[in-house]
């Protein structure tokens, strides 16, 4: 395991610690970020019980706390955020402790993956945005295969999310939440190709809510 993510660990209580800490930040937060960005969602009804990984487009810091005020507070998800955030006084500290999973971008992490293997494994959910960086319009980046190796080798289904790109203060912001489902892949193409159809199956939910 990687010392970050060992460093990680030490900041990290229970399960139940976790989720306590999730807690908090949400009522804090996530009422603020509501009242700049009021928000509207669609398809909390395809939230699954127990394990998933949920994948959304990314292109604004806010990103991740709408996501989660769209799942609401009683889902608890780790997110998968960059490791400078960890670095940030009291900021990754107390993300840490909320259960986010930090991650080294541009290489293999190793210790982040036994991370997320591990939050899965145990029940719960964790949220990664496949493109790995915020992103300003549509098919820009190619998606990374992190997300659909996990899918499929923990048998879990994936969760597409779609957050409007173009976003403005005090002007609504509209979510959509899409059905779940499994993948199954089996060499670096095939990832490859799944992590592709993750991105099309979000922007899908966008043409089909302007339809």
């Amino acid at each position: 395991m990687t010392e970050t993510n060992t460093n990680q660990d030490k900041r990290t209580g229970s399960p139940s610690d976790e989720k306590r800490w999730y807690n908090l930040i949400y009522a804090i937060v996530v009422p603020i970020v509501r009242l700049l960005y009021p928000l509207s969602f669609k398809g909390r009804e395809n939230i699954p019980d127990g394990p998933a990984v949920v994948c959304g487009n990314h292109s604004n810091l806010v990103d991740p706390i709408l996501v989660a005020a769209s799942f609401g507070k009683k889902t608890f998800m780790h997110f998968i955020a960059k490791q400078e955030l960890s670095g940030v006084p009291v900021v990754g500290w107390a993300l840490a402790k909320a259960g986010v999973c930090f991650v080294n971008r541009g290489q293999s992490d190793i210790g982040a993956m036994r991370s997320m293997m591990k939050f899965l494994k145990r029940g719960d959910k964790i949220f990664i945005f496949p493109e790995g960086t915020r992103v300003g319009e549509d098919n820009m980046v190619d998606a990374k295969t992190g997300a659909v190796r996990l899918a499929s080798k923990l048998r879990v289904p994936i969760v597409p999310v779609y957050i409007p790109r173009r976003k403005k203060l005090f002007s609504r912001v509209h979510l959509i939440i899409g059905e779940p489902y499994y993948v199954e892949g089996h060499n670096h193409n095939e990832y490859e190709q799944l992590a592709d159809d993750i991105m099309e199956r979000i922007y899908e939910l966008r043409d089909g809510e302007s339809a």
